[in-house]
């Protein structure tokens, strides 16, 4: 409970700070779960260098474009009612989903060392899949997101 107290506390006092570090903490933690336990590559066999990647992306990308997209969408929908959230989703999905993964997979390709034109042909082989995949989990997740967190927690 004392270090939940002391997040919160950082989060009230440097909002935007804490966020994009809690996103890049994320990203990292992901990636090493991956690694562990989807990969099953041990720690001889993990790929500190692709963590430290995705922990840059979480705090050099997906934490501010998404801390200020959220903002964006309290700002167009201020309410927090169910229609206020299903508002905030269909816009978040519909729009934003869309471009955001346009440019995260181009990024994360460009980080990890490929080309322009093997990155291209990438994005062109892999959007279409990660989109659709996108629409199986995100839209449910990010109903309750926007009906049941406040923003600073997003």
């Amino acid at each position: 409970m004392a270090l939940w107290r002391a997040y919160q506390r950082a989060l009230t006092v440097h909002p935007w700070k804490v966020q994009v570090l809690t996103a890049g903490s994320l990203m990292g933690l992901g990636d090493t779960i991956s690694q562990q336990l989807v990969e099953k590559r041990g720690l001889r066999g993990h790929q500190a260098g692709r963590t430290l990647i995705m922990v840059s992306v979480g705090c050099g990308f997906v934490g501010p474009v998404v801390g200020g997209w959220y903002r964006v969408l309290d700002r167009l929908f201020p309410g927090t009612t169910k229609v206020d959230a299903l508002k905030k989703m269909l816009l978040d999905q519909g729009g934003f989903a869309p471009c955001f993964l346009g440019c995260f997979l181009p990024l994360v390709g460009a980080l990890n060392g490929l080309s322009a034109q093997d990155n291209w042909a990438k994005l062109r082989r892999d959007y279409p899949d990660a989109l659709v995949t996108n629409y199986y989990l995100w839209p449910a997740v990010q109903l309750a997101n926007f009906y049941l967190v406040p923003l600073h927690y997003r």
